[in-house]
Order: C-alpha cells, then sequence, then structure tokens
C-alpha cells in the first residue's frame, strides 16, 4: 500500500442493535489520516431510503459515494418498478456494489458498510455486515465494524436485552461507541466542548429518523455524567 493511500481519511466505528419492532444505526465522528485526527465532524451513518440506512467504515471518499449512490439506485427502482425492494433484496444489491470495488479495496481503498432495515414483512428490525468480497451475513441482535467493534462488541455483549425499546437500544449503542473510544484511538468519543456527537438512527415501522443533535447530544452528555462515577460503565446483572 502506498504511503498516499495509506494517509487517506479512514472511518470508524459503526454499531447496530435491533430493538422492538426495529434498529438503531450509530456511528462515531472521527476519521483518521494514519496517526493524525482529520475529522472531527465526519458522518458516517446515511438515510437510504425510508425504511433502511447503512454506516460504513473504511476509506472515506468511497465509503460517502457508496452510501448516496445505494440512495439513489433505491430511489431509482422504486420509480421505475412501482414498489420498493426488499430488504433482503436492497442487501444483496449492496453485496454487487461492494464486490465491485474488490479490485480498489485490494490495492488499500477498502471500505465495508453495515446495512440496517426495518422488514415490512416481518415487521422485525434487521441487519447485515459484509467483507471487502461483498460476501453478506445477517447478523442477529447487534453487531460492529470499525477498528473499535471489539470494543464496542463487548460492551453490547453487557447491555444488550432482546425487545429492548429504541430509547434503550440508543442508549446501549452510545454505551458501546464510547467503549470502543476508551480503547480505540481511531474512533472518537462526544465531544462536548465543541458540541459534537455520534450520529444516531433510528428505523421502525414509522420509518428512518435520525436524532437530531440536541436529542443525541443529551444521551450523550448522560452518558459522560455517568461514567464520571463509574468509568468502565454500568455493570452488566449477573443473574
Amino acid at each position: 500500500m502506498s504511503r498516499a493511500v495509506r494517509d487517506l481519511p479512514h472511518g470508524t466505528t459503526i454499531v447496530a442493535a435491533t430493538c422492538d419492532h426495529g434498529v438503531v444505526l450509530a456511528g462515531d465522528r472521527r476519521a483518521t489520516a494514519g496517526n493524525l485526527i482529520a475529522r472531527r465532524d465526519l458522518e458516517k451513518v446515511y438515510r437510504c431510503d425510508e425504511f433502511s440506512a447503512l454506516g460504513y467504515a473504511g476509506a472515506v471518499g468511497v465509503g460517502i459515494e457508496f452510501a448516496r449512490l445505494f440512495g439513489v439506485e433505491l430511489e431509482h427502482y422504486e420509480k421505475m418498478e412501482g414498489r420498493s425492494l426488499s430488504l433482503d433484496g436492497k442487501a444483496n444489491r449492496l453485496a454487487t456494489m461492494v464486490r465491485g470495488n474488490l479490485g480498489a479495496a485490494m490495492q488499500g481503498l477498502a471500505v465495508v458498510p453495515l446495512f440496517a432495515g426495518y422488514d415490512e414483512d416481518s415487521g422485525q428490525g434487521r441487519i447485515f455486515s459484509y467483507d471487502v468480497a461483498g460476501g453478506p451475513e445477517e447478523e442477529h441482535r447487534y453487531y460492529s465494524i470499525g477498528s473499535g467493534s471489539p470494543f464496542a462488541m463487548s460492551a453490547l455483549k453487557k447491555l444488550y436485552t432482546d425487545g429492548m425499546p429504541a430509547d434503550d437500544a440508543v442508549l446501549a449503542c452510545v454505551q458501546a461507541l464510547y467503549d470502543a473510544a476508551d480503547d480505540d484511538s481511531a474512533t472518537g468519543g462526544p465531544d462536548l466542548s465543541r458540541r459534537i456527537f455520534p450520529v444516531v438512527a433510528t428505523i421502525t415501522p414509522d420509518g428512518y429518523r435520525r436524532l437530531s443533535d440536541a436529542e443525541a447530544g443529551d444521551v450523550a452528555a448522560h452518558v459522560v455524567r455517568e461514567r464520571m462515577a463509574q468509568p468502565d460503565g454500568p455493570p452488566a446483572r449477573l443473574r
């Protein structure tokens, strides 16, 4: 990999968790270029259509292109066919796009999405992950991608409960991003002084909804206040 490619901005970390009749998708805001912080306010979570969204980890330029082009393709399909793709159809179409980037990925311009949506047929939220060759894999309950994902997954393992309300899933995802930032230098935590907070979206039968900056800030501030008393976060209950 050339130095020029290595020093391009890269983004992490994305988390997703299913909730009662829906799914939550959230991402931190940091982009790194080598050992430097390239962006503090990068957005890595994008609306695809009314009932789906994606977040990406990897080369920022490619990730943004994926998100925008995929949204346009879904809109075009709906206009041409008079109906939207099924959630499985959307996941498979995204896999084709990821596979098409394999040559660039082999040269260092790798990006992988985390796709989440509300399945109108089953009435449930679903999560799909991908490898650089485009292989889609449905994940259950929760999942994370990016360099901070091992720490975020460990947090979600303790905090997640089946059928949790959307508000609880939002809080769990922000807690997981905080833990990822605590141990991974490429993941940015809540920046209270600059008012930069994670991008958090819910996808339910009511459709896609991104939390406002004020709402995300309230959740992030709550997490930070709790960590002042418990730096390692809320303990999981032993039953």
